[in-house]
């Protein structure tokens, strides 16, 4: 078998913000708007959920998506998500399923659709085996300024901190939810930052990634403003 296929990483032990994956979201665990997504894109023959967690693999399946059990080596903080999708990768072809092109998306990017998947998707060509997801800044970047060891700042970048937007090109930033790769370059950058990268502009309110209490109740506030509209 030669397609495409979805991980998706959701691991348990989450830190900041405990059971992300799977805190409620629109009346249904988080993890699983991204499963529903993943298989309304029509974009993969197969989409799988890489966890260690039984309540995370339970849901995951009551969703529609087939699990991966992760070793206890990819279970702590300190792995991956590039390991964790390698080990993936091995074993779905240790089960004889082969793929040509597969996507990460993250459980913490709830608001992303079905149509930004396809849409990274389709920027893997013959000349390109990288995408990502990807959205612009707040606040100027190249402002950023550095908190050194006394307390003061210091820009990061000195030669650029006085020029005006208008003066740069666009900057955009990974939004944290999507991303695409030729599973034998990726092997061989062990990256998803690879050459000739390519990406797809999502706009910022369906661009935040979950890792803190408020970034859960800013994607809580979009949704449910999006729900009313409809």
């Amino acid at each position: 078998m030669t397609g495409r296929l979805a991980i998706i990483p959701a691991r348990g032990g989450s830190k900041r913000l405990p059971r992300k994956n799977i805190l409620p979201f629109l009346g249904r665990p988080m993890l699983a708007h991204t499963i529903e997504q993943a298989l309304a894109s029509e974009c993969f023959d197969r989409v799988v959920v890489s966890t260690e967690d039984d309540e995370i693999a339970g849901v995951a399946r009551c969703a529609g998506a087939g699990t991966h059990a992760r070793s206890a080596a990819l279970a702590s903080d300190t792995a991956t998500v590039v390991e964790v999708c390698l080990e993936v990768l091995a074993e779905e072809e240790r089960r004889g399923r082969v793929y040509e092109v597969f996507g990460c998306l993250y459980a913490t990017a709830p608001l992303r659709r079905a149509a930004d998947i396809a849409a990274v998707v389709e920027l893997i060509d013959d000349a390109h085996s990288f995408a990502l997801a990807a959205t612009t800044y707040a606040v100027a970047p190249h402002q950023a300024l550095r908190v050194m060891g006394d307390g003061t700042l210091s820009p990061m970048w000195p030669e650029l901190v006085n020029l005006r937007v208008s003066e740069l090109e666009p900057l955009v930033v990974d939004n944290g939810s999507t991303y695409v790769a030729r599973v034998a370059e990726f092997r061989r950058q062990r990256s998803f930052y690879g050459p000739r990268l390519r990406g797809y502009i999502m706009p910022r309110e369906r661009s935040i990634d979950i890792d803190e209490q408020t970034d859960y109740e800013l994607a809580c506030w979009y949704a449910n403003r999006e729900s009313h509209r409809k």
